[in-house]
């Protein structure tokens, strides 16, 4: 299994014990791919996973450039068409790096906006 992809499982756990309820995984368009999609309460979150092995390179959330940001969004957009009244959004990150090979993960709500 791939680094990203188990960093997408432990992100999903992670979240669901901090009372997040998933929506939909790997959403994808031609514009892009937002790797989760929850809601916390009534807020509707756009999801992006970051998992490193190491921290020698930076923390993973930190490679969540603007260009980054700006796709997320724009898909984010994509996805907000199906509702006809549009719910409260946030953009979060969950950062997850190893430490001794244990995976430590972080979460950054409201990490960007729109």
């Amino acid at each position: 299994m791939k680094l990203g992809e188990m960093g997408e499982g432990l992100a999903v756990n992670f979240l669901k014990k901090k009372g997040y309820k998933i929506v939909e995984k790997n959403y994808k368009t031609n514009i892009g791919e937002i790797d989760i999609i929850a809601l916390d309460v009534e807020v509707l979150v756009f999801i992006e996973v970051k998992t490193r092995e190491s921290i020698e390179f930076g923390l993973p959330f930190e490679s969540v450039n603007r260009r980054k940001r700006r796709k997320i969004v724009n898909v984010a957009l994509s996805y907000l068409k199906r509702f006809d009244e549009l719910p409260q959004c946030r953009f979060d990150v969950v950062s997850i790096y190893y430490e001794n090979g244990r995976p430590e993960c972080e979460l950054i709500q409201d990490a960007f906006e729109a």
